[in-house]
């Protein structure tokens, strides 16, 4: 039974999931594939997984995090898998092509296929998709829409305002974290 939370982030609502023994779903609402929330699924704003993950993208929304450690539980195919293996090594502020991409995830030539892994990829920002373009360096296809994904590279090049450094704690609180940026 998948459990889940919500999370206003800057860039809108965002459904958290779990399946307990980690992160399976983090989707912004209204973006391709946002999945159906069943009746077996259980809202559960305690779960300390579900709050970790609130507390790191409070963090990476706040330019404080530039990397992840909440466990993660995707659903994917082998190959699906593979990619977003490869697309969780790509670092902060850095983007590739898809061709890359599919270099990287050991299917060289398969730059479609990357392609349509990563946009079935259900732990956005977290698995950071956003950082995969075209091969000309143009921004192509984001589940969570173009939109947002200018703003998440925005975000990482440094060029979005980040309100001073305000972050939201996962219980919702606002707190002030004054604490240099991490060189993870």
């Amino acid at each position: 039974m998948p459990i889940y939370d919500l999370y206003e982030s800057p860039q809108g609502e965002i459904l958290l999931a779990s399946t307990g023994a980690g992160l399976s779903g983090v989707y912004f609402s209204g973006q391709k594939y946002f999945p159906e929330r069943e009746p077996a699924w259980r809202r559960d704003d305690k779960n300390a997984l579900l709050r970790q993950a609130k507390q790191e993208l409070a963090e990476y929304f706040a330019g404080v995090r530039r990397r992840f450690d909440v466990a993660l539980d995707p659903s994917g195919t082998p190959f699906q898998r593979a990619v977003w293996n490869a697309i969780s090594n790509v670092a902060y502020g850095e983007t590739i092509s898809y061709g890359e991409l599919a270099r990287r995830a050991g299917a060289a030539g398969r730059a479609r296929a990357a392609g349509a892994a990563t946009g079935r990829n259900p732990i956005g920002i977290i698995v950071p998709c956003h950082r995969i373009v075209g091969a000309d360096g143009s921004l192509t296809g984001y589940a969570g829409g173009l939109a947002r994904k200018r703003a998440l590279l925005a975000l990482e090049a440094g060029e979005l305002p980040l309100a001073g450094l305000g972050a939201v704690t996962a219980a919702g609180s606002a707190r002030v974290a004054r604490a240099p940026r991490p060189s993870c």
